[in-house]
Protein backbone atom coordinates (compact mmCIF):
# COMPACT_ATOMS: atom_id res chain seq x y z
CA UNK A 1 0.00 0.00 0.00
CA UNK A 2 0.92 3.21 -0.68
CA UNK A 3 1.48 6.13 2.00
CA UNK A 4 -1.38 7.94 0.60
CA UNK A 5 -3.93 4.13 1.47
CA UNK A 6 -3.13 4.66 4.87
CA UNK A 7 -4.71 8.30 5.57
CA UNK A 8 -8.18 8.36 5.47
CA UNK A 9 -11.31 6.23 5.75
CA UNK A 10 -11.09 3.29 3.82
CA UNK A 11 -14.19 4.80 1.94
CA UNK A 12 -12.05 7.49 1.18
CA UNK A 13 -9.37 5.08 -0.21
CA UNK A 14 -11.36 3.36 -2.57
CA UNK A 15 -13.65 6.11 -3.83
CA UNK A 16 -10.05 8.03 -4.35
CA UNK A 17 -8.67 4.79 -6.40
CA UNK A 18 -11.94 4.40 -8.28
CA UNK A 19 -11.50 8.25 -9.56
CA UNK A 20 -8.00 7.90 -10.65
CA UNK A 21 -8.12 4.62 -12.23
CA UNK A 22 -12.15 3.52 -13.15
CA UNK A 23 -14.31 0.86 -11.02
CA UNK A 24 -13.04 -2.37 -8.99
CA UNK A 25 -13.65 -5.45 -9.90
CA UNK A 26 -16.06 -7.09 -6.58
CA UNK A 27 -13.24 -9.55 -5.91
CA UNK A 28 -10.64 -6.79 -5.65
CA UNK A 29 -13.87 -4.29 -4.12
CA UNK A 30 -13.87 -7.23 -1.27
CA UNK A 31 -10.12 -8.10 -1.10
CA UNK A 32 -9.40 -4.45 0.25
CA UNK A 33 -12.87 -4.77 2.70
CA UNK A 34 -11.57 -7.67 4.29
CA UNK A 35 -8.34 -7.60 4.19
CA UNK A 36 -6.60 -3.93 3.54
CA UNK A 37 -3.55 -3.56 5.88
CA UNK A 38 -4.97 -0.66 8.14
CA UNK A 39 -8.68 -0.65 7.67
CA UNK A 40 -9.68 -3.67 6.51
CA UNK A 41 -12.22 -5.88 8.45
CA UNK A 42 -10.14 -8.89 9.60
CA UNK A 43 -6.98 -6.38 10.31
CA UNK A 44 -8.38 -4.36 13.36
CA UNK A 45 -10.88 -6.14 15.03
CA UNK A 46 -12.24 -9.30 16.57
CA UNK A 47 -14.99 -10.22 14.68
CA UNK A 48 -16.60 -13.49 16.35
CA UNK A 49 -18.90 -13.95 19.01
CA UNK A 50 -21.78 -11.51 21.18
CA UNK A 51 -19.84 -8.54 21.07
CA UNK A 52 -18.75 -9.10 17.29
CA UNK A 53 -20.52 -9.25 13.76
CA UNK A 54 -21.61 -12.78 13.89
CA UNK A 55 -20.54 -16.31 15.41
CA UNK A 56 -19.06 -19.12 13.98
CA UNK A 57 -20.22 -22.98 14.78
CA UNK A 58 -16.64 -22.88 17.41
CA UNK A 59 -18.06 -20.23 19.33
CA UNK A 60 -21.82 -21.75 19.41
CA UNK A 61 -20.68 -25.03 20.89
CA UNK A 62 -17.57 -26.62 22.65
CA UNK A 63 -18.89 -30.26 20.97
CA UNK A 64 -18.22 -28.97 17.49
CA UNK A 65 -14.15 -28.57 17.93
CA UNK A 66 -14.49 -31.88 19.71
CA UNK A 67 -15.73 -33.80 17.24
CA UNK A 68 -13.58 -32.30 14.49
CA UNK A 69 -10.70 -33.40 16.82
CA UNK A 70 -12.27 -36.70 17.67
CA UNK A 71 -12.79 -37.24 13.90
CA UNK A 72 -8.44 -36.07 13.10
CA UNK A 73 -7.58 -38.42 15.99
CA UNK A 74 -9.47 -41.43 14.53
CA UNK A 75 -8.27 -41.20 11.04
CA UNK A 76 -4.22 -40.67 12.13
CA UNK A 77 -4.58 -43.61 14.36
CA UNK A 78 -6.13 -45.79 11.15
CA UNK A 79 -3.67 -44.53 8.97
CA UNK A 80 -0.64 -45.85 11.36
CA UNK A 81 -0.32 -42.86 13.34
CA UNK A 82 2.00 -41.37 11.59
CA UNK A 83 4.95 -38.68 13.17
CA UNK A 84 5.42 -35.82 12.24
CA UNK A 85 2.45 -34.61 11.50
CA UNK A 86 1.56 -30.86 10.11
CA UNK A 87 -1.83 -29.61 12.07
CA UNK A 88 -3.05 -26.44 9.91
CA UNK A 89 -6.28 -24.52 10.24
CA UNK A 90 -6.52 -21.91 7.65
CA UNK A 91 -8.81 -19.01 9.05
CA UNK A 92 -8.78 -20.28 12.60
CA UNK A 93 -10.92 -16.88 14.17
CA UNK A 94 -10.23 -16.81 17.82
CA UNK A 95 -8.47 -20.22 17.88
CA UNK A 96 -11.17 -21.96 19.83
CA UNK A 97 -12.22 -24.32 17.49
CA UNK A 98 -8.10 -25.58 18.24
CA UNK A 99 -8.28 -25.51 22.05
CA UNK A 100 -11.91 -27.59 21.57
CA UNK A 101 -9.56 -29.90 19.62
CA UNK A 102 -6.78 -30.39 21.38
CA UNK A 103 -8.76 -30.73 24.71
CA UNK A 104 -10.79 -33.64 23.34
CA UNK A 105 -7.98 -35.75 22.25
CA UNK A 106 -5.44 -34.97 24.96
CA UNK A 107 -5.96 -38.62 25.85
CA UNK A 108 -5.34 -40.60 22.21
CA UNK A 109 -2.31 -42.14 22.30
CA UNK A 110 0.76 -40.44 20.63
CA UNK A 111 -1.34 -38.12 18.83
CA UNK A 112 -0.28 -34.24 20.46
CA UNK A 113 3.55 -35.34 20.18
CA UNK A 114 3.28 -36.09 16.84
CA UNK A 115 1.60 -32.51 16.04
CA UNK A 116 3.06 -29.47 14.56
CA UNK A 117 -0.11 -27.15 14.97
CA UNK A 118 0.05 -23.47 12.41
CA UNK A 119 -2.37 -21.32 12.41
CA UNK A 120 -2.40 -19.77 8.48
CA UNK A 121 -3.60 -16.32 9.77
CA UNK A 122 -3.38 -12.54 8.18
CA UNK A 123 -5.06 -10.71 11.14
CA UNK A 124 -2.74 -9.59 14.18
CA UNK A 125 -5.69 -8.53 16.44
CA UNK A 126 -7.16 -12.24 16.01
CA UNK A 127 -3.53 -14.07 15.68
CA UNK A 128 -3.13 -12.64 19.66
CA UNK A 129 -6.38 -14.00 20.17
CA UNK A 130 -5.21 -17.32 18.39
CA UNK A 131 -2.27 -17.42 21.10
CA UNK A 132 -3.99 -17.21 24.44
CA UNK A 133 -5.95 -20.13 23.79
CA UNK A 134 -3.23 -22.13 21.93
CA UNK A 135 0.30 -20.64 22.80
CA UNK A 136 2.61 -23.30 21.96
CA UNK A 137 1.04 -23.16 17.57
CA UNK A 138 3.13 -21.38 14.88
CA UNK A 139 1.45 -18.87 12.74
CA UNK A 140 1.83 -18.56 8.68
CA UNK A 141 0.38 -15.51 6.60
CA UNK A 142 -0.31 -18.29 3.89
CA UNK A 143 -0.72 -22.01 3.45
CA UNK A 144 2.55 -21.95 1.06
CA UNK A 145 4.47 -21.00 4.13
CA UNK A 146 3.68 -24.03 6.02
CA UNK A 147 6.64 -26.26 6.05
CA UNK A 148 6.20 -29.47 3.51
CA UNK A 149 7.12 -33.38 3.39
CA UNK A 150 5.16 -34.76 6.47
CA UNK A 151 1.36 -35.31 6.03
CA UNK A 152 -0.98 -32.71 6.25
CA UNK A 153 -4.09 -32.92 8.78
CA UNK A 154 -6.24 -29.33 7.55
CA UNK A 155 -8.92 -27.89 8.96
CA UNK A 156 -10.77 -25.04 7.36
CA UNK A 157 -14.13 -23.57 9.13
CA UNK A 158 -15.87 -20.81 6.98
CA UNK A 159 -12.73 -19.75 5.61
CA UNK A 160 -13.41 -19.72 1.58
CA UNK A 161 -16.13 -17.91 2.04
CA UNK A 162 -14.21 -14.58 2.95
CA UNK A 163 -11.87 -15.30 -0.11
CA UNK A 164 -12.47 -12.43 -2.39
CA UNK A 165 -15.37 -13.91 -5.39
CA UNK A 166 -15.50 -12.72 -8.56
CA UNK A 167 -18.86 -11.94 -9.96
CA UNK A 168 -19.66 -12.52 -13.65
CA UNK A 169 -22.96 -11.39 -15.00
CA UNK A 170 -25.04 -12.17 -17.94
CA UNK A 171 -25.26 -9.49 -20.37
CA UNK A 172 -26.44 -8.61 -23.68
CA UNK A 173 -22.31 -9.37 -25.13
CA UNK A 174 -22.16 -12.39 -22.86
CA UNK A 175 -20.56 -12.78 -19.55
CA UNK A 176 -18.88 -9.82 -18.03
CA UNK A 177 -17.20 -9.19 -15.04
CA UNK A 178 -19.25 -7.00 -11.57
CA UNK A 179 -17.42 -4.03 -10.69
CA UNK A 180 -17.83 -1.37 -7.99
CA UNK A 181 -18.34 2.21 -8.60
CA UNK A 182 -18.66 5.23 -6.84
CA UNK A 183 -21.66 7.31 -8.11
CA UNK A 184 -23.64 9.75 -6.17
CA UNK A 185 -21.46 10.01 -3.28
CA UNK A 186 -21.98 5.65 -2.69
CA UNK A 187 -20.44 2.58 -3.56
CA UNK A 188 -22.27 0.83 -6.42
CA UNK A 189 -22.34 -2.32 -8.57
CA UNK A 190 -21.99 -2.13 -12.42
CA UNK A 191 -20.86 -3.86 -14.92
CA UNK A 192 -18.78 -1.83 -17.48
CA UNK A 193 -19.77 -1.57 -21.16
CA UNK A 194 -15.90 -2.50 -22.11
CA UNK A 195 -15.51 -5.43 -19.20
CA UNK A 196 -14.03 -8.03 -21.42
CA UNK A 197 -16.26 -11.55 -21.95
CA UNK A 198 -14.81 -14.12 -19.61
CA UNK A 199 -17.55 -16.71 -20.60
CA UNK A 200 -15.40 -19.60 -20.12
CA UNK A 201 -15.42 -19.19 -16.31
CA UNK A 202 -18.86 -20.31 -16.69
CA UNK A 203 -19.22 -23.61 -16.96
CA UNK A 204 -20.80 -25.19 -19.51
CA UNK A 205 -24.45 -25.91 -18.77
CA UNK A 206 -24.59 -22.59 -17.20
CA UNK A 207 -24.00 -20.04 -20.02
CA UNK A 208 -27.38 -19.86 -21.76
CA UNK A 209 -28.74 -18.35 -18.54
CA UNK A 210 -31.10 -14.85 -18.74
CA UNK A 211 -29.69 -11.73 -18.81
CA UNK A 212 -29.43 -10.11 -15.56
CA UNK A 213 -28.06 -13.55 -14.38
CA UNK A 214 -24.97 -13.85 -11.69
CA UNK A 215 -22.24 -16.60 -11.95
CA UNK A 216 -19.99 -16.63 -9.11
CA UNK A 217 -15.94 -17.53 -8.99
CA UNK A 218 -14.75 -18.51 -5.69
CA UNK A 219 -11.97 -17.31 -4.35
CA UNK A 220 -8.97 -19.89 -2.80
CA UNK A 221 -7.58 -20.83 -6.06
CA UNK A 222 -3.69 -20.88 -5.08
CA UNK A 223 -4.68 -22.36 -1.95
CA UNK A 224 -6.78 -25.07 -3.20
CA UNK A 225 -4.43 -26.28 -5.82
CA UNK A 226 -1.54 -26.23 -3.64
CA UNK A 227 -3.46 -28.50 -0.88
CA UNK A 228 -4.12 -30.93 -3.39
CA UNK A 229 -0.14 -31.03 -4.17
CA UNK A 230 0.45 -31.00 -0.51
CA UNK A 231 -1.93 -34.33 0.26
CA UNK A 232 -0.72 -35.81 -3.11
CA UNK A 233 2.88 -35.79 -2.00
CA UNK A 234 2.77 -35.95 1.40
CA UNK A 235 -0.49 -37.89 2.76
CA UNK A 236 -3.12 -36.58 4.76
CA UNK A 237 -6.66 -35.35 4.52
CA UNK A 238 -8.74 -31.61 4.39
CA UNK A 239 -11.95 -30.81 6.21
CA UNK A 240 -13.40 -28.39 4.60
CA UNK A 241 -16.93 -26.74 6.43
CA UNK A 242 -18.61 -23.93 4.78
CA UNK A 243 -22.26 -22.87 4.05
CA UNK A 244 -22.82 -22.58 0.31
CA UNK A 245 -24.19 -25.14 -2.30
CA UNK A 246 -22.76 -28.99 -3.79
CA UNK A 247 -23.52 -27.91 -7.48
CA UNK A 248 -22.73 -24.86 -9.43
CA UNK A 249 -25.45 -22.70 -9.48
CA UNK A 250 -26.54 -18.88 -10.59
CA UNK A 251 -27.35 -15.99 -7.89
CA UNK A 252 -25.99 -13.35 -6.04
CA UNK A 253 -24.75 -14.48 -2.78
CA UNK A 254 -22.56 -11.38 -1.41
CA UNK A 255 -23.67 -10.34 2.03
CA UNK A 256 -22.08 -8.43 4.44
CA UNK A 257 -23.06 -9.05 8.39
CA UNK A 258 -22.77 -6.13 10.75
CA UNK A 259 -23.51 -6.75 14.62
CA UNK A 260 -25.45 -9.95 13.84
CA UNK A 261 -27.82 -8.75 10.86
CA UNK A 262 -27.47 -8.16 7.06
CA UNK A 263 -26.03 -5.23 5.85
CA UNK A 264 -25.75 -3.81 2.51
CA UNK A 265 -22.41 -5.33 1.16
CA UNK A 266 -21.13 -2.00 -0.29
CA UNK A 267 -22.39 0.88 2.27
CA UNK A 268 -19.43 0.69 5.08
CA UNK A 269 -16.16 -0.89 3.60
CA UNK A 270 -14.12 -2.47 6.38
CA UNK A 271 -16.84 -2.37 9.10
CA UNK A 272 -18.66 -5.11 8.04
CA UNK A 273 -17.89 -8.69 7.28
CA UNK A 274 -18.25 -9.86 3.57
CA UNK A 275 -18.98 -13.01 2.43
CA UNK A 276 -20.28 -15.48 -0.69
CA UNK A 277 -21.93 -18.79 -0.87
CA UNK A 278 -19.05 -21.68 -1.34
CA UNK A 279 -19.62 -23.43 -4.64
CA UNK A 280 -18.18 -26.77 -3.45
CA UNK A 281 -18.44 -28.24 -7.07
CA UNK A 282 -15.50 -25.34 -7.49
CA UNK A 283 -13.88 -26.46 -4.28
CA UNK A 284 -13.87 -30.52 -5.63
CA UNK A 285 -12.38 -29.67 -9.31
CA UNK A 286 -9.96 -27.20 -8.18
CA UNK A 287 -8.42 -29.67 -5.24
CA UNK A 288 -10.30 -33.05 -5.61
CA UNK A 289 -8.02 -34.93 -8.86
CA UNK A 290 -6.16 -37.82 -7.88
CA UNK A 291 -7.52 -37.71 -4.44
CA UNK A 292 -10.41 -39.00 -2.30
CA UNK A 293 -13.15 -37.14 -1.92
CA UNK A 294 -16.31 -37.25 0.03
CA UNK A 295 -19.25 -34.84 -0.01
CA UNK A 296 -20.21 -32.49 0.58
CA UNK A 297 -22.39 -33.98 3.74
CA UNK A 298 -24.36 -31.67 5.20
CA UNK A 299 -23.27 -30.42 8.74
CA UNK A 300 -25.86 -32.01 10.91
CA UNK A 301 -25.46 -35.41 9.46
CA UNK A 302 -21.77 -35.47 9.23
CA UNK A 303 -22.00 -33.94 13.25
CA UNK A 304 -24.47 -37.09 14.05
CA UNK A 305 -22.39 -39.50 12.91
CA UNK A 306 -19.43 -38.43 14.65
CA UNK A 307 -22.10 -38.36 17.77
CA UNK A 308 -23.13 -35.18 18.35
CA UNK A 309 -26.25 -36.36 20.36
CA UNK A 310 -24.14 -38.74 22.43
CA UNK A 311 -21.47 -36.16 23.28
CA UNK A 312 -24.20 -33.60 23.99
CA UNK A 313 -26.34 -35.80 26.47
CA UNK A 314 -22.97 -36.60 28.37
CA UNK A 315 -22.21 -33.06 28.56
CA UNK A 316 -25.58 -31.81 29.76
CA UNK A 317 -25.59 -35.00 31.93
CA UNK A 318 -22.20 -33.83 33.98
CA UNK A 319 -23.69 -30.05 33.67
CA UNK A 320 -27.55 -29.71 34.46
CA UNK A 321 -28.13 -26.39 34.74
CA UNK A 322 -26.16 -25.71 31.24
CA UNK A 323 -28.04 -28.94 30.02
CA UNK A 324 -30.93 -27.17 28.13
CA UNK A 325 -28.58 -24.32 26.55
CA UNK A 326 -25.76 -27.56 25.46
CA UNK A 327 -29.07 -29.14 23.67
CA UNK A 328 -29.94 -26.08 21.99
CA UNK A 329 -26.35 -25.38 21.12
CA UNK A 330 -26.42 -28.53 19.55
CA UNK A 331 -29.63 -27.93 17.63
CA UNK A 332 -28.53 -24.90 16.21
CA UNK A 333 -25.27 -26.59 14.89
CA UNK A 334 -27.19 -29.56 12.76
CA UNK A 335 -31.19 -28.89 12.48
CA UNK A 336 -32.00 -28.82 8.81
CA UNK A 337 -33.57 -25.51 9.65
CA UNK A 338 -30.56 -24.43 11.54
CA UNK A 339 -27.04 -24.61 10.40
CA UNK A 340 -27.49 -28.05 9.20
CA UNK A 341 -28.16 -28.13 5.74
CA UNK A 342 -27.04 -24.64 4.58
CA UNK A 343 -23.35 -25.50 5.83
CA UNK A 344 -21.85 -28.21 3.98
CA UNK A 345 -18.53 -30.84 5.04
CA UNK A 346 -16.05 -31.81 2.10
CA UNK A 347 -13.26 -34.13 3.11
CA UNK A 348 -10.24 -34.26 0.67
CA UNK A 349 -7.56 -37.45 1.40
CA UNK A 350 -4.99 -38.78 0.05
CA UNK A 351 -6.17 -41.92 -1.95
CA UNK A 352 -4.15 -44.56 0.08
CA UNK A 353 -4.61 -43.02 3.80
CA UNK A 354 -8.22 -45.27 5.22
CA UNK A 355 -12.04 -43.51 4.61
CA UNK A 356 -12.42 -40.31 7.11
CA UNK A 357 -15.73 -40.73 9.48
CA UNK A 358 -18.24 -38.91 9.05
CA UNK A 359 -19.56 -39.27 5.27
CA UNK A 360 -21.37 -42.59 3.50
CA UNK A 361 -18.38 -43.60 1.18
Amino acid sequence: MSGQDSMGSLADILAARIRASGPLPVADFMGLCLGHETHGYYMKQVPFGREGDFTTAPEISQVFGELIGLHLADLWLRAGSPAPVQLVELGPGRGTLMADLLRATARVPGFHAALDITFVEMSPVLRAEQKSRVPHARWADRLADVPEGRPLLLVANEFFDALPARQLVKTTLGWQERHVDWQGGRFVPVVPADAPRLDSLVPPALRAAPEGSVFEVLGGAEELALLNRRLTQDGGAALIIDYGHDRHSLGDTLQAMRAHAYADPFAAPGDADLTVHVDFAQVAARAGAGLRVLGPAGQGRFLRALGLDIRTAVLAKANPPKAEALVSASRRLADSDQMGALFKVLSLSHPEWPAPAGFDA
